[in-house]
Protein backbone atom coordinates (compact mmCIF):
# COMPACT_ATOMS: atom_id res chain seq x y z
CA UNK A 1 0.00 0.00 0.00
CA UNK A 2 1.27 3.49 -1.14
CA UNK A 3 1.85 5.86 1.71
CA UNK A 4 -0.68 8.90 1.63
CA UNK A 5 1.40 11.90 0.64
CA UNK A 6 -1.11 14.52 2.05
CA UNK A 7 -2.56 14.15 5.30
CA UNK A 8 -6.12 16.01 6.15
CA UNK A 9 -6.74 16.73 9.83
CA UNK A 10 -9.17 18.82 11.19
CA UNK A 11 -9.38 20.52 14.99
CA UNK A 12 -11.49 23.19 16.29
CA UNK A 13 -12.86 24.35 13.17
CA UNK A 14 -9.32 24.36 10.95
CA UNK A 15 -8.56 21.51 8.42
CA UNK A 16 -4.99 21.40 8.48
CA UNK A 17 -3.70 19.73 4.54
CA UNK A 18 -0.03 18.87 5.12
CA UNK A 19 2.10 17.97 1.80
CA UNK A 20 3.77 15.33 3.15
CA UNK A 21 5.96 14.19 0.40
CA UNK A 22 10.42 15.44 1.25
CA UNK A 23 11.57 13.28 -0.67
CA UNK A 24 11.39 15.19 -3.74
CA UNK A 25 10.72 18.64 -1.97
CA UNK A 26 6.74 18.27 -2.01
CA UNK A 27 6.72 18.26 -5.88
CA UNK A 28 3.35 18.09 -7.90
CA UNK A 29 3.46 14.40 -8.46
CA UNK A 30 0.30 12.16 -9.93
CA UNK A 31 -0.29 10.95 -6.28
CA UNK A 32 0.22 14.22 -4.59
CA UNK A 33 -2.17 16.03 -6.81
CA UNK A 34 -4.73 13.77 -6.76
CA UNK A 35 -4.71 13.92 -2.57
CA UNK A 36 -4.01 16.96 -2.34
CA UNK A 37 -7.56 17.92 -4.52
CA UNK A 38 -9.44 15.57 -2.49
CA UNK A 39 -8.78 17.29 0.64
CA UNK A 40 -9.67 20.60 -0.48
CA UNK A 41 -12.67 18.99 -1.38
CA UNK A 42 -13.12 17.44 2.14
CA UNK A 43 -12.62 20.98 3.77
CA UNK A 44 -14.95 22.47 1.15
CA UNK A 45 -17.86 20.05 2.15
CA UNK A 46 -16.98 19.60 6.12
CA UNK A 47 -19.63 21.58 8.21
CA UNK A 48 -17.06 21.38 10.83
CA UNK A 49 -14.56 22.95 9.21
CA UNK A 50 -14.14 27.25 9.28
CA UNK A 51 -10.72 28.11 7.66
CA UNK A 52 -7.79 25.76 5.97
CA UNK A 53 -4.41 25.88 6.71
CA UNK A 54 -1.97 24.42 4.03
CA UNK A 55 1.20 23.59 5.36
CA UNK A 56 4.00 20.95 4.43
CA UNK A 57 6.50 18.46 6.23
CA UNK A 58 10.58 18.80 5.43
CA UNK A 59 12.61 21.49 4.12
CA UNK A 60 10.32 23.00 0.91
CA UNK A 61 7.00 23.75 1.19
CA UNK A 62 6.68 23.01 -2.94
CA UNK A 63 9.24 22.46 -5.45
CA UNK A 64 6.20 22.72 -8.45
CA UNK A 65 5.48 20.13 -11.23
CA UNK A 66 6.95 16.67 -10.79
CA UNK A 67 9.49 17.26 -13.53
CA UNK A 68 10.27 13.31 -13.70
CA UNK A 69 6.97 12.54 -14.55
CA UNK A 70 6.74 15.47 -16.93
CA UNK A 71 9.65 14.18 -18.66
CA UNK A 72 9.00 12.50 -22.20
CA UNK A 73 4.72 13.24 -21.76
CA UNK A 74 3.06 14.60 -24.49
CA UNK A 75 1.23 17.74 -24.35
CA UNK A 76 -2.10 15.65 -23.76
CA UNK A 77 -0.42 13.72 -21.14
CA UNK A 78 1.28 16.36 -18.74
CA UNK A 79 0.17 16.64 -14.98
CA UNK A 80 -0.04 20.06 -15.46
CA UNK A 81 -3.36 19.80 -17.21
CA UNK A 82 -4.54 18.70 -13.60
CA UNK A 83 -3.46 21.60 -11.65
CA UNK A 84 -5.83 24.69 -12.89
CA UNK A 85 -8.63 22.43 -10.60
CA UNK A 86 -6.36 22.53 -7.57
CA UNK A 87 -5.76 25.76 -7.74
CA UNK A 88 -9.68 27.00 -8.52
CA UNK A 89 -10.18 24.73 -5.74
CA UNK A 90 -7.67 27.20 -3.56
CA UNK A 91 -8.87 30.21 -5.18
CA UNK A 92 -12.71 29.72 -4.76
CA UNK A 93 -12.78 27.89 -2.02
CA UNK A 94 -15.94 29.56 0.25
CA UNK A 95 -13.47 28.86 3.71
CA UNK A 96 -10.69 31.49 4.08
CA UNK A 97 -7.03 29.56 3.62
CA UNK A 98 -3.98 30.01 4.92
CA UNK A 99 -0.03 29.10 3.75
CA UNK A 100 1.97 28.45 6.25
CA UNK A 101 6.04 28.37 4.79
CA UNK A 102 8.70 26.85 6.43
CA UNK A 103 11.29 26.75 3.56
CA UNK A 104 11.52 27.81 -0.11
CA UNK A 105 8.26 27.61 -3.12
CA UNK A 106 8.65 27.14 -6.80
CA UNK A 107 6.99 27.48 -9.50
CA UNK A 108 3.11 25.93 -9.39
CA UNK A 109 4.21 26.03 -5.37
CA UNK A 110 4.25 29.91 -5.65
CA UNK A 111 0.98 29.52 -7.61
CA UNK A 112 -0.82 27.67 -4.95
CA UNK A 113 0.85 30.28 -2.28
CA UNK A 114 -0.59 33.06 -4.55
CA UNK A 115 -4.39 31.11 -4.73
CA UNK A 116 -4.53 31.01 -0.33
CA UNK A 117 -6.13 33.99 0.89
CA UNK A 118 -3.28 34.53 3.48
CA UNK A 119 0.13 33.34 3.04
CA UNK A 120 3.31 33.77 6.03
CA UNK A 121 6.73 32.43 5.75
CA UNK A 122 9.66 32.30 7.46
CA UNK A 123 12.74 34.70 6.53
CA UNK A 124 14.61 32.31 5.23
CA UNK A 125 11.81 30.80 2.83
CA UNK A 126 13.17 31.99 -0.97
CA UNK A 127 10.85 31.91 -3.95
CA UNK A 128 11.79 31.88 -7.63
CA UNK A 129 9.12 31.47 -10.87
CA UNK A 130 11.81 29.22 -12.37
CA UNK A 131 9.62 28.15 -15.79
CA UNK A 132 11.46 30.14 -18.02
CA UNK A 133 14.96 28.58 -17.16
CA UNK A 134 14.18 25.23 -18.13
CA UNK A 135 12.46 25.81 -21.86
CA UNK A 136 8.14 26.54 -20.04
CA UNK A 137 6.17 29.01 -19.15
CA UNK A 138 4.54 30.19 -16.15
CA UNK A 139 1.01 30.00 -17.97
CA UNK A 140 -1.36 28.06 -15.48
CA UNK A 141 0.15 29.96 -12.46
CA UNK A 142 0.02 33.26 -13.68
CA UNK A 143 -3.91 33.23 -13.08
CA UNK A 144 -2.88 33.58 -9.15
CA UNK A 145 0.16 34.81 -8.85
CA UNK A 146 -0.53 38.23 -11.13
CA UNK A 147 -3.47 39.55 -9.33
CA UNK A 148 -1.35 39.65 -6.14
CA UNK A 149 2.10 41.26 -7.49
CA UNK A 150 3.55 44.49 -8.19
CA UNK A 151 3.37 44.39 -12.32
CA UNK A 152 6.96 45.66 -12.38
CA UNK A 153 8.35 43.31 -10.12
CA UNK A 154 5.95 40.47 -12.44
CA UNK A 155 7.78 41.60 -15.56
CA UNK A 156 10.66 40.56 -13.93
CA UNK A 157 10.67 37.70 -12.25
CA UNK A 158 8.58 35.79 -13.95
CA UNK A 159 11.47 36.93 -17.52
CA UNK A 160 14.22 36.22 -15.26
CA UNK A 161 13.42 33.36 -13.23
CA UNK A 162 15.64 35.02 -10.69
CA UNK A 163 15.55 33.80 -6.53
CA UNK A 164 14.02 36.47 -4.38
CA UNK A 165 13.69 36.15 -0.79
CA UNK A 166 10.67 36.53 1.93
CA UNK A 167 10.93 40.10 1.91
CA UNK A 168 11.02 40.68 -1.34
CA UNK A 169 8.35 38.21 -1.44
CA UNK A 170 6.23 40.53 0.78
CA UNK A 171 6.86 44.14 -0.76
CA UNK A 172 5.70 42.65 -4.11
CA UNK A 173 2.53 40.92 -2.20
CA UNK A 174 3.25 37.73 -2.63
CA UNK A 175 3.20 37.28 1.15
CA UNK A 176 1.46 39.12 4.45
CA UNK A 177 4.08 38.80 6.39
CA UNK A 178 7.87 36.90 7.26
CA UNK A 179 8.22 35.99 10.47
CA UNK A 180 10.89 33.97 12.88
CA UNK A 181 10.93 30.14 12.26
CA UNK A 182 10.31 30.31 16.08
CA UNK A 183 7.45 33.04 15.72
CA UNK A 184 5.55 31.16 12.68
CA UNK A 185 2.98 28.87 14.01
CA UNK A 186 2.20 31.62 16.23
CA UNK A 187 1.80 34.05 13.17
CA UNK A 188 -0.29 31.24 11.47
CA UNK A 189 -2.45 30.54 14.35
CA UNK A 190 -3.13 34.45 14.59
CA UNK A 191 -4.16 34.80 11.15
CA UNK A 192 -6.51 31.47 11.76
CA UNK A 193 -8.01 32.23 14.70
CA UNK A 194 -9.15 36.04 13.16
CA UNK A 195 -10.72 34.07 10.44
CA UNK A 196 -12.77 32.11 12.85
CA UNK A 197 -14.36 35.21 14.19
CA UNK A 198 -16.04 36.26 10.62
CA UNK A 199 -19.65 34.60 9.56
CA UNK A 200 -18.91 31.77 7.34
CA UNK A 201 -21.41 32.64 5.06
CA UNK A 202 -20.18 36.38 4.95
CA UNK A 203 -16.32 35.49 4.43
CA UNK A 204 -17.54 33.26 1.65
CA UNK A 205 -19.50 36.56 -0.30
CA UNK A 206 -16.30 38.12 0.74
CA UNK A 207 -14.01 36.17 -0.73
CA UNK A 208 -16.31 36.42 -3.74
CA UNK A 209 -16.68 40.31 -3.61
CA UNK A 210 -12.72 40.62 -3.64
CA UNK A 211 -12.31 38.47 -6.77
CA UNK A 212 -15.26 40.34 -8.91
CA UNK A 213 -14.01 42.97 -11.17
CA UNK A 214 -13.96 46.72 -10.26
CA UNK A 215 -16.96 48.67 -12.17
CA UNK A 216 -15.55 51.88 -13.98
CA UNK A 217 -16.60 53.55 -11.10
CA UNK A 218 -18.09 53.73 -7.68
CA UNK A 219 -21.66 55.18 -8.67
CA UNK A 220 -22.07 52.25 -10.97
CA UNK A 221 -21.87 49.26 -8.21
CA UNK A 222 -23.40 51.26 -5.73
CA UNK A 223 -26.77 49.02 -6.31
CA UNK A 224 -26.01 46.20 -6.72
CA UNK A 225 -23.34 46.25 -3.78
CA UNK A 226 -26.31 47.92 -1.67
CA UNK A 227 -29.24 44.92 -2.20
CA UNK A 228 -25.70 42.17 -1.21
CA UNK A 229 -25.17 44.58 2.12
CA UNK A 230 -28.81 45.11 3.11
CA UNK A 231 -29.37 41.33 2.53
CA UNK A 232 -26.45 40.31 4.53
CA UNK A 233 -27.97 42.61 7.50
CA UNK A 234 -31.42 41.60 7.08
CA UNK A 235 -29.82 37.72 7.13
CA UNK A 236 -30.40 34.69 10.18
CA UNK A 237 -26.25 35.40 10.10
CA UNK A 238 -26.02 39.01 10.21
CA UNK A 239 -28.87 39.35 12.60
CA UNK A 240 -27.30 37.01 15.02
CA UNK A 241 -23.87 38.71 14.83
CA UNK A 242 -25.60 41.92 15.45
CA UNK A 243 -27.88 40.25 18.64
CA UNK A 244 -24.31 38.94 20.01
CA UNK A 245 -22.80 42.57 19.69
CA UNK A 246 -25.74 43.96 21.46
CA UNK A 247 -25.41 41.31 23.97
CA UNK A 248 -21.76 41.23 24.66
CA UNK A 249 -21.01 37.33 23.49
CA UNK A 250 -19.42 35.62 21.14
CA UNK A 251 -21.87 34.83 17.61
CA UNK A 252 -22.65 31.12 17.67
CA UNK A 253 -19.98 30.50 14.56
CA UNK A 254 -17.22 31.10 16.57
CA UNK A 255 -15.82 27.83 17.81
CA UNK A 256 -15.23 27.34 21.57
CA UNK A 257 -11.32 27.71 22.47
Amino acid sequence: MVDELVHYDVVGGTATITLDSPHNRNALSAQLRRELSESLDKARTDDAVRVVLLTHTGPVFCAGMDLKEARGAGAGAQGVNEFPKILDQLWTSPKPIVARLAGPARAGGIGMVAACDIAVAVPEATFAFSEVRIGVIPAVISLTVLPRLNPRAAHELFLTGDVFDAKRAVEIGLLNAAVPAAELDEAVAGYLKSLTLGGPKALAATKTLLSKPRPATPSEGFAAMNELSSGFFASEEGQEGILAFAQKRKPNWVPED
